[in-house]
């Protein structure tokens, strides 16, 4: 008999909820992705008709990609919305874009990037807009693979914005969820568009906006005969770059042949790249001038920048590599790239002194906003950090206390606390252990390389920086590494574009099951 009081066990009849993921569903909409990846190659295609190169090694990889996409598409048929758990599959699928990207150099017949790993590391800096390069002699390239090496950056640029912006936040990947939360009324909210199709279309006319006033600005001071260099496929490539924070120049010297005003205009152009793009629509559409001064990351990111090209300069001129005007220019221009993780140089900033190089690699674990389409930390991460450790170290002092994190007059939530120190410990093992296996296969391959060379390499990739130090600085390339390290590079540089979470949560066995 069953005992008095007790209820029947009725637990295997209860109805069982849906938790596994459906592989159908993330397919879909990565054939739907790829359908409209297909058409990117259509604009190298004609630059190729243009230039007197052919254009078929573009429309075969666009045909390549349109099939695959359709039929993944006509495949997975009618399926259920996309959820959490496939979110995390679709944001993966990263790898496709460069696998795709690379088809085309390995077609056109370019001696540099001939063997498959090498376009695929150029293919992955490229569409995570790092900047690494393993091409020595640009020049050698035709005007068609220039352009498509500087296209893949802006593309990849803008899929890193609307991923940044609408997808993750839904994730609640990393510090992301923030960026929801930052969206203060009904009134924003709708002017961004609830679905992710109607804020990324809002965040992508922003995105191009910011370019064509980047490309107009930089032609014209050709144009003005300020800089006889920059030619309006020179303005293409250095505003491209620069608004998707990636590095790719059109020549083997980044930077440093432009006329110093170029050179500032191109500081400028990254620093506001940098911000987060709601808040420049806000700022540019909305007229929020008030909320942006509320803005503690934007606040913070402003005095980093400004901090960091005061304390370069002040070692340039300490050390005697610049002096005068040049050394502020020099300064402020590298701690910028490298803090927005661009990459350009106006000089090769490994040839200086231990203080700036520390500095530099120290502002590399910066980043720029959350929202931009900058690598790295980000700025709101380690605000976020460094008042949660101030909270912990006032409540050892008040253990009773109720000490809130707030961040812009918000309180910060625990699962985003967690999740924003998940990220930071998943980025310092993700560092260690890649600089590790760099060490190992330099040590094989390349007959040893420093330390400090090494660490820096895995640094700038993992946070999409490009240039690293020595050989690997900016007047060299990452020719000459092994193809392991390329490949370790490589993983690197995703990881740190796809925030790293959503791979490892891909790696665990539970998320596979229900």
């Amino acid at each position: 008999m069953r005992p008095p009081g007790r209820l029947p066990h009725r637990r295997r009849w209860l109805p069982r909820a849906r938790t596994d993921v459906d592989v159908r569903t993330a397919l879909g909409v990565v054939g739907a992705l790829l359908a409209w990846f297909a058409l990117a190659f259509v604009p190298p295609a004609a630059v190729a008709l243009a230039a007197g190169e052919p254009p078929w090694p573009f429309l075969v990889t666009g045909s390549a990609v349109a099939l695959t996409g359709l039929a993944l598409k006509r495949l997975t048929g009618p399926r259920p919305p996309l959820g959490v758990r496939e979110g995390f599959l679709v944001v993966a699928v990263w790898l496709l874009a460069p696998a795709f990207g690379a088809v085309p150099f390995l077609l056109g017949d370019v001696p540099q990037l001939d063997r498959p790993a090498d376009a695929w590391f150029e293919a992955m800096s490229g569409f995570t807009a790092t900047g690494a390069t393993v091409v020595g002699d640009l020049d050698a390239l035709g005007p068609d693979m220039l352009f498509w090496r500087q296209f893949s950056h802006w593309l990849g640029g803008a899929g890193i914005i609307v991923l940044a912006l609408a997808v993750l936040p839904r994730l609640r990947i990393g510090g992301r969820e923030l960026l929801r939360s930052e969206l203060p009324g009904p009134v924003e909210i709708e002017t961004l568009g609830e679905t992710v199709r109607g804020t990324a279309r809002r965040l992508w006319k922003v995105y191009l906006a910011v370019t064509a006033a980047g490309v107009l600005a930089l032609a014209a001071l050709g144009w003005a005969g300020l800089d006889r260099r920059m030619g309006l496929f020179d303005a293409f490539s250095y505003a491209t770059s620069a608004v998707s924070l990636g590095g790719f120049a059109p020549h083997d010297d980044s930077a440093r042949g432009l006329a110093p005003v170029t050179q500032w205009v191109l500081c400028g152009l990254m620093a506001v790249a940098g911000v987060n793009l709601l808040r420049l629509y806000r700022l540019a559409v909305l007229r929020q001038v008030r909320a942006a001064a509320r803005d503690e990351e934007l606040k913070l990111y402003a005095v980093l920048l400004v901090v960091g090209s005061g304390v370069v300069t002040a070692e340039l001129w300490a050390a005697g590599d610049a002096g005068g005007a040049g050394a502020l220019r020099h300064g402020a221009f590298q701690a910028v790239s490298v803090m927005t993780t661009t990459g350009f140089a106006t000089v090769d900033w490994a040839a200086w002194g231990t203080a700036a190089t520390l500095t530099l690699l120290a502002l590399m674990f910066a980043g720029a906003c959350a929202g931009s389409a900058s690598g790295s930390v980000k700025v709101v991460r380690h605000l976020v950090i460094f008042r949660f450790a101030r909270r912990e170290l006032e409540q050892a002092v008040h253990p009773d206390a109720v000490l809130p994190v707030r961040v812009s007059g918000r309180v910060i939530g625990g699962q985003v606390l967690r999740s924003v120190l998940l990220y930071a410990l998943l980025y310092l093992l993700v560092l260690a252990v890649g600089t590790f296996g760099l060490a190992l296969d330099a040590g094989a391959d390349a007959g040893g390389a420093g330390v400090f060379t090494t660490l820096g390499a895995a640094a700038a990739c993992l946070g999409n920086v490009g240039p690293a130090f020595g050989e690997l600085g900016p007047a060299g390339s990452y020719a000459p590494l092994g193809g392991a390290s390329k490949v370790i590079l490589g993983a690197l540089m995703l990881l740190g574009r796809i925030e790293i979470v959503p791979l490892a949560v891909l790696l665990r066995r539970g998320y596979w099951r229900a």
